[in-house]
């Protein structure tokens, strides 16, 4: 077993867990990155959440790679979207975390925390300009830093994607 990646991060808190592996000796698929997210956002000034982007007023736009433009076709400004991207500058090795606004730590599945095994973060945004030539999305906001990669991008349908009453 390899000792999990020493590559400097932010100190870990009270609480928290490293896991006893490195993930990364474990891959089982492999994704393609089909753009960049431009965002305002670097290390130090991001929002936690969509909610707090929002509420700083800065939009930001999605910038397709060559080729995947037309997958855009249908899309239209004012449309809900989810994206899926990639928190390239998180940490892979924290199982259990403990944010700065709790006492406690909790483990990383029961958080929305982008340390996690694969740093896959998801965003519910709206479309606020569109060009279908270019392969770039405006959208109202994102909690992201600047350059992130975009794994996908599918259109949101809130009867689907809220799930139902217990």
């Amino acid at each position: 077993m390899t000792e999990p990646s020493t590559r400097a991060f932010p100190d870990q808190r009270e609480g928290e867990d490293r896991l006893s592996f490195d993930p990364m000796e474990r891959v089982d698929a492999q994704l393609r990155f089909i753009g960049r997210i431009e965002t305002p956002w670097r290390r130090g000034d991001c929002p936690k959440n969509v909610t707090r982007a929002r509420e700083a007023g800065q939009g930001a736009r999605v910038i397709l790679e060559s080729g995947f433009a037309q997958g855009l076709t249908g899309l239209e400004v004012g449309q809900g979207i989810l994206l899926f991207y990639w928190m390239h500058q998180a940490r892979r090795d924290l199982i259990t975390q403990r944010p700065r606004h709790r006492d406690t730590a909790s483990g990383t599945f029961a958080l929305r925390s982008p340390n996690r095994v694969n740093p896959i973060s998801l965003a519910a945004v709206r479309i606020t300009s569109l060009d279908l030539e270019a392969g770039v999305i405006g959208i109202d906001a994102i909690d992201c830093f600047d350059g992130t990669p975009l794994l996908d991008i599918k259109p949101s349908a809130p009867a689907v994607d809220v799930p139902p009453e217990l």
